[in-house]
């Protein structure tokens, strides 16, 4: 009984330790403001992306094919239920969750995920469904646009949802990592950011709807594997920060059926060390707004519009996985003018940032231990 009661207060103690309360709220100092960053919930496997409901709750994406809500204390619902099914191998799973624009009248919810194809295929899936009231399952769900080809392959399925302004929906694609040359064609979805209608199907002014030999979804292409998607709070144009190998993660803005020129050109190199094509500049293809050298491996990316950090109020937050950080792009038009990175001390790889309707900025965590974080003004 006496090792009992010391056991029991040991591990009270260590409950009550400075170290273990700083892994739920840390005060940390950034250029412009100083933050506390706290967990607002935990017991998530890899979560991947979140979008806030109306009334504050919010959905959560784990990448092994669970969808869960997230009340305003931080307690987690049982999965929902009514989702396709997932191929959760790799890189791939469910991935990210958005919020039909009309969600209010309609409670439709979108989800990309990889989706299983037979024969150990494989591919990046958009689907949707109605969220009961009660909120426990989606119904009706529908798989509405499927990136085509399939590959028997665990890397690089993108992919971020961003609804532009006519209620349309972008869709990032990657190029599957190996296919990576396909990103140039235009008979493919690989290495492409698609426009579709919110039911599914080309928007009708998409750049190569009449090309007979082109996917008809395809907005841009030359892309290799974009995470990072959010519509410009003023211009409502598409915003991305993609990934590059060694080297070369790109800001882009990507226009109407224009080439970004993955393989052919970047600011990277192979993981071999190996030049990537042709080398940074190529007449017809894009060059970057801004770049990385050496990666930070960016996920999840939020313009913040909000009142809470008004220091930062026109900011890209970026946030990063191999850097575990987030970058904090200042921008001036167009362009990007200077970078901030901030939480390195946090030691967390970063798969999302969201702002929250409370003004307040919230950071998924992606570990099998995964957390979601808010940061918040500490004064």
């Amino acid at each position: 009984m006496p090792k009992l009661r010391l056991a029991l207060a040991c591990a009270l103690l260590f409950a009550a330790s400075p170290a273990a309360l700083a892994q739920d709220t840390q005060r940390l100092r950034t250029d412009k403001v100083e933050v506390i960053v706290e967990t607002f919930a935990r017991n998530l496997q890899n979560p991947w992306s979140l979008a806030f409901l109306p009334d504050g709750r919010m959905l959560v994406t784990e990448r092994p094919g669970r969808l869960r809500i997230v009340d305003p204390e931080g307690n987690l619902s049982e999965p929902i239920k009514g989702l396709p099914p997932i191929s959760a191998r790799g890189q791939g799973g469910l991935l990210d969750v958005a919020l039909d624009p009309n969600f209010a009248q309609n409670r439709l919810v979108y989800l990309s995920l990889a989706e299983d194809r037979g024969e150990g295929r494989n591919g990046t899936s958009v689907a949707r469904g109605r969220l009961s009231q009660d909120g426990t399952s989606l119904e009706g769900t529908q798989v509405i646009f499927r990136q085509e080809p399939s590959y028997a392959g665990t890397y690089h399925f993108g992919s971020r949802l961003v609804f532009d302004r006519d209620g349309n929906l972008f869709v990032t694609l990657g190029e599957r990592n190996d296919l990576r040359d396909q990103a140039q064609g235009l008979g493919n979805h690989l290495g492409k950011i698609v426009r579709i209608k919110p039911a599914g199907g080309a928007v009708p002014d998409n750049p190569f709807v009449t090309q007979e030999d082109a996917r008809p979804e395809i907005w841009s292409y030359g892309h290799r594997n974009i995470q990072s998607a959010a519509l410009h709070p003023t211009t409502g144009e598409l915003w991305t920060v993609e990934h590059g190998a060694r080297g070369g993660d790109e800001v882009n803005i990507p226009q109407k059926g224009k080439n970004y020129g993955w393989p052919v050109i970047s600011y990277g190199v192979h993981y071999s060390g190996q030049k990537i094509g042709q080398g940074t500049r190529r007449p017809g293809m894009e060059q970057p707004v801004y770049y990385w050298d050496p990666s930070i491996a960016p996920s999840g990316m939020a313009f913040y519009t909000g009142d809470k950090f008004p220091a930062w109020r026109g900011s890209i937050l970026v946030g990063a996985l191999a850097g575990k950080l987030v970058s904090r792009l200042e921008t001036s038009g167009n362009r990007v003018t200077g970078e901030e990175r901030m939480l390195q001390n946090l030691g967390e790889r970063i798969r999302d940032v969201r702002q929250g309707p409370d003004g307040l900025i919230y950071l998924l965590t992606d570990s099998r231990q995964g957390r979601i974080l808010r940061m918040k003004p500490a004064t």
